[in-house]
C-alpha cells in the first residue's frame, strides 16, 4: 500500500492484499514448483483458520500480525515481473522520433495516403505558425 491513503479500504481486500503478497513471497523463496504448491497450500489453510473471525479488534491485530510476519521473512531480493516497476524492463518501451516516418519509401508511403496528405498539411501549418511566430529564417545566419 502507498504511504498516502485517498480512499477506504475494506477489510476483506487488506486481507486478500496480504494473502497475495505472501503468496509471491513464498514463489521468491521457493525454486521448485511442487515446494511452491506445498508451502501455498500451507498459507491458505493458516488464512482459512481466521476466516469466520467476527471481532474486528481480533481481525486488525491478525492483519497487523500477518503484515509484520510478511515484513520480517520478506526475500532479499523478491521475484518482480519484467514490465512490472522495480522489473527489469520497466519503462524500456521507446517511442519512434516523428522525423522516422519522413524517411519512408515513397511506395510504403502510399499504403496510407489519407494520413501521409494530412501530416504534410499539418508540417506547413506548422512552419507557416512558426515563421509567423518567429520571422523566415535568414539564409545569411545558416551554419550549414
Amino acid at each position: 500500500m502507498s504511504y498516502l491513503q485517498t480512499e477506504l479500504i475494506s477489510h476483506t481486500r487488506k486481507v486478500c492484499s496480504l494473502y497475495k503478497q505472501a503468496l509471491r513471497n513464498i514463489e521468491a523463496h521457493c525454486m521448485h514448483r511442487h515446494h511452491f504448491r506445498y508451502n501455498a497450500v500451507l498459507m491458505r489453510q493458516r488464512f482459512e483458520e481466521n476466516r469466520n473471525i467476527l471481532d474486528m479488534r481480533k481481525a486488525k491485530e491478525l492483519i497487523a500480525l500477518g503484515q509484520e510476519e510478511l515484513f520480517l521473512s520478506q526475500h532479499y531480493q523478491p521475484l518482480k515481473f519484467p514490465k512490472s516497476p522495480g522489473g527489469v524492463a520497466y519503462d524500456r518501451e521507446t517511442t519512434p522520433a516523428d522525423w522516422t516516418l519522413d524517411y519512408w519509401h515513397p511506395l510504403e508511403k502510399a499504403q496510407y495516403p489519407e494520413y501521409f496528405a494530412r501530416r504534410e498539411q499539418r508540417k506547413k501549418e506548422y512552419v507557416e505558425m512558426w515563421e509567423k511566430q518567429y520571422g523566415k529564417p535568414d539564409p545569411s545566419e545558416s551554419h550549414h
